[in-house]
């Protein structure tokens, strides 16, 4: 059995990264960006935390992650500053920093003793707080397409799979709140950004981060329905209910985008 799981995560979290840069480099890095806010990297930790721990844990575990979205987006934030001031190297100062910045954020967060209705009512003010902070941003579309190669492909979902097992493998060992805080961080976004920073333009990149926090929506309805539904149904129709709920979100987003005509794909 844990042979078959570690497949698993290894096969989905190819899977979405490999999904994620096709919709980059096929359709927009703005749809890319709007998606890469969907429940992927941690609705996968959360069903591995419930299948390898148990479901409660997973349940409270899914609460916290709400809070893990402000740092997951001070983490994007952090990339996006940082890839403005630096040239060279700028994809390794801005992954370091954005990296050290996230587990800063969680850490300061996790040693504020927060109710529950706190925790909600924080993650949306950061969600409309990060989309103000990225408002003039420009979304950039890839003109000149690039084919990636095989070998950048697995190697970047290579990148995904690995800090997903090591995210539910570290949650033995922690409390429900860092894992939670964990749960939020992109393991689908990050390799995300380093490929597409590294194909073709910052610019490209600050697209994706501008939109991301639109997209965020989705994994709050996600894990708000995680922390209802694990308990009482289970991990596996709780993730069928939660993925229901937060794809209605998300096709209902683009749907009024597309009718604010302020959406181009």
């Amino acid at each position: 059995m844990p042979v078959l799981i570690f497949f698993i995560k290894i096969f989905v979290a190819m899977a979405m990264v490999v999904t994620l840069s096709i919709v980059a480099e096929k359709v927009s890095p703005r749809i890319s960006g709007i998606i890469a806010g969907y429940p992927l990297g941690a609705a996968i930790t959360l069903f591995f935390y419930g299948l390898e721990i148990n479901p409660d844990f997973a349940s409270e575990s899914a609460f916290y992650t709400l809070l893990g979205l402000i740092a997951s987006q001070s983490f994007v934030y952090i990339y996006y500053t940082t890839s403005r001031h630096f040239t060279r190297f700028s994809v390794l100062i801005s992954s370091v920093f954005s990296i050290f910045g996230y587990f800063f954020i969680s850490y300061l967060l996790r040693l504020f003793n927060l109710n529950k209705p706190s925790i909600i009512a924080l993650t949306l003010i950061s969600l409309i707080l990060f989309i103000f902070l990225f408002r003039s941003i420009e979304n950039v579309k890839i003109d000149k397409k690039i084919s990636l190669s095989n070998k950048v492909i697995f190697a970047r979902a290579g990148l995904a799979a690995s800090i997903v097992i090591l995210i539910t493998s570290a949650a033995k060992l922690v409390g429900v709140k860092w894992a939670g805080l964990f749960s939020a961080f992109p393991i689908t976004l990050f390799p995300l950004i380093l490929i597409v920073h590294i194909s073709y333009d910052k610019e490209h990149v600050h697209t994706i981060i501008k939109n991301f926090p639109v997209g965020l929506g989705a994994l709050i309805v996600y894990s708000l329905s995680v922390y209802k539904t694990y308990p009482i149904w289970g991990i596996y129709i709780g993730t069928a209910i939660s993925f229901i709920m937060s794809t209605i979100y998300l096709f209902g987003l683009f749907a009024f985008l597309s009718w604010k005509r302020n959406i181009t794909i």
